[in-house]
């Protein structure tokens, strides 16, 4: 278990939950590992094979804290949240502007350009950084088809478009993520995006770093008043976060992506915790999960500049600031939404 910034994460199976009074004790075996007053937390994220009581879930839906339900590799099954708070009237808006192909295609052109500025800028970093002359170019290269990308991106006004430039975007930067990885790159390969599930190494990591991303967003949008189901880029489906999705795309490379690759250009994750279950899946071992929650958690104290509202936040706070603009935007106090880019 680990309490991190007021989430409690609990990743090692066969734990059970337990209420007492206004407090959560966390047991295996009888024996009582964790106890944890109910004002101390403000998001429960169980990982994998983690049982609770009745009385859990009615003091967490009581205290409005949300109980996020993830496979082991972080894949996110389920959320329970309190009923829903904040602006109905802004929920409505959200729902016209989603019907709205104009404002759709609006929204959905500006979240796709953040994600690809935010990849052009660390393709262009590592390459920067790099020692390798052919990989140097070669992140060069992709980071010019990034720049062209977004001049065409910059004239589509069909969401099909939108969602073409996207996947071209996405090719051309999984083709050279290898070339990003200076450590261990014989033990570290992607071999192409693959998702559910993971069929190497570093797919492993980042879909497992992608979920944690995505509860977070989740968090943003509801403590905004929005509702993360109703998306704009991403199409709704029963059971999808579409505009949670929609806001973690920005994200993937700024803060995923970013500390895959610090996990193992540092060594801070080893071959060696992970496991090849048959078909092929690839799971990490609860130490790397540890490992990666901590890191995360870490590069979330790390301090930035919002590059719009010209302030100094922390960036575990940039979710929350982003889904308030766009609520701004929604509610017609802005023109525009306008991606958290970073240099």
């Amino acid at each position: 278990m680990d309490v991190i910034q007021n989430t409690l994460y609990v990743l090692t199976q066969g734990m059970y939950l337990r209420r007492d009074h206004q407090t959560i004790r966390i047991e295996s075996d009888g024996k009582t590992h964790l106890s944890l007053p109910i004002h101390n937390i403000e998001a429960i994220a169980l990982f994998g094979h983690i049982m609770f009581t009745p009385g859990v879930l009615d003091l967490c839906a009581n205290q409005g804290v949300p109980i996020t339900f993830l496979k082991e590799s972080g894949r996110l099954i389920a959320r329970v949240d309190a009923p829903v708070s904040g602006n109905v009237l802004l929920r409505r808006e959200q729902f016209r502007k989603a019907d709205s192909s104009q404002a759709t295609v609006q929204i959905a052109r500006n979240i796709v350009a953040g994600k690809i500025q935010n990849t052009r800028a660390l393709l262009l970093r590592t390459g920067r950084e790099s020692r390798d002359e052919d990989d140097t170019q070669t992140l060069k290269t992709a980071s010019s088809l990034m720049a062209n990308i977004l001049q065409r991106l910059a004239r589509a006004d069909t969401l099909d478009t939108i969602r073409g430039y996207e996947g071209e975007a996405a090719r051309a930067y999984f083709q050279v993520f290898n070339q990003m990885i200076r450590k261990q790159q014989d033990d570290f390969i992607l071999k192409g995006r693959t998702r559910r599930p993971p069929l190497d190494k570093v797919n492993a990591l980042l879909s497992f770093l992608y979920a944690v991303l995505l509860h977070d967003c989740i968090a943003a949008l509801t403590a905004a008043g929005l509702d993360p189901n109703v998306g704009f880029l991403h199409a709704d489906r029963p059971g999808k976060p579409s505009l949670a999705l929609d806001l973690m795309e920005e994200f993937r490379p700024l803060l995923a992506d970013r500390l895959v690759l610090s996990l193992i250009n540092r060594r801070q994750v080893a071959s060696k915790n992970f496991l090849i279950r048959d078909g092929g899946a690839v799971e990490m071992n609860d130490d790397t999960r540890r490992t990666i929650i901590s890191a995360w958690q870490t590069r979330k104290q790390e301090i930035v500049t919002h590059p719009l509202l010209e302030q100094k936040a922390r960036i575990a706070l940039l979710p929350f600031l982003q889904a308030k603009l766009l609520a701004r935007h929604i509610r017609g106090d802005l023109p525009d939404y306008a991606p958290c880019v970073l240099k």
